[in-house]
């Protein structure tokens, strides 16, 4: 009986512990990731930082032609977002944060930067964090629209498909045809066509006032009639450098 108790004891132990250790996780997780937007926004000379790293991810996927965005894909999107390592990560219950930026084509090249956040979450088994760059091609100007009228969740409001990778696949008219964005993710290295759905999508305004003041009005931005700020060139130079199609 002592052995039967002493053992049913030890389970209980174990059973408490791991409960613990759980929960311990998940408010962990949860504080922060709750954390990261009010860190930034004491922070506003990210927005160049923010930018450079747009830039700097988009030139990396561009540098592989043969597994990258087929140029064909790239010179019919009207838009161009990126969101740089955006972190994914939780127990469990999954999370989804990080800010990014947008360019759309004017008549004189690519526009002003318009700063972006991007949420959502995720339910199934996960543990850690893992860093994710998102590229999002708007093929047309209903998506930016719906965007730029409100957040925007990809898969609701927007219908979104995993774009084509390579020369070979754009050869290909079939993404004409998907939806109104083509998402791609890279991850490790790795980069390839992803369906990102069940994620929001929202203006920046705190980053907005800090580059371009108070009363900025995100739609002006993107139709070029603003000019743009030289700590945020990098972007819209980084898409000028492989698309300039007008």
């Amino acid at each position: 009986m002592d052995a039967n108790r002493t053992t049913r004891g030890t389970v209980l132990m174990k059973t408490k512990f791991f409960a613990y250790a759980v929960v311990a996780l998940l408010v962990m997780t949860a504080a922060s990731f709750a954390g990261w937007p009010q860190d930034k926004k004491h922070h506003n000379s990210d927005v160049t930082e923010e930018s450079a790293k747009a830039a700097e991810g988009f030139r990396d996927i561009m540098k592989a032609p043969d597994k990258g965005i087929p140029k064909d894909v790239l010179d019919s999107a009207e838009c161009v977002a990126v969101f740089p390592h955006t972190i994914k990560g939780g127990f469990i219950i999954g999370v989804r944060k990080g800010d990014g930026v947008v360019s759309c084509r004017t008549a004189n090249g690519w526009s002003a930067p318009v700063f972006l956040d991007m949420e959502g979450g995720s339910v199934g088994p996960q543990i850690g964090a893992q860093s994710t760059d998102y590229v999002l091609l708007f093929m047309n100007r209903s998506g930016i629209d719906a965007l730029l009228k409100n957040k925007i969740s990809l898969g609701g409001e927007a219908s979104v498909a995993a774009g084509p990778v390579g020369r070979e696949a754009g050869a290909s008219t079939d993404w004409k045809m998907k939806a109104q964005i083509l998402s791609y993710s890279r991850s490790k290295g790795l980069f390839a066509g992803l369906e990102l759905k069940g994620v929001k999508i929202s203006i920046d305004d705190s980053d907005m006032r800090s580059v371009y003041g108070e009363g900025v009005n995100a739609s002006e931005v993107l139709r070029g009639t603003r000019p743009i700020p030289a700590e945020v060139q990098a972007f819209p130079t980084a898409l000028s450098s492989y698309s300039i199609k007008n």
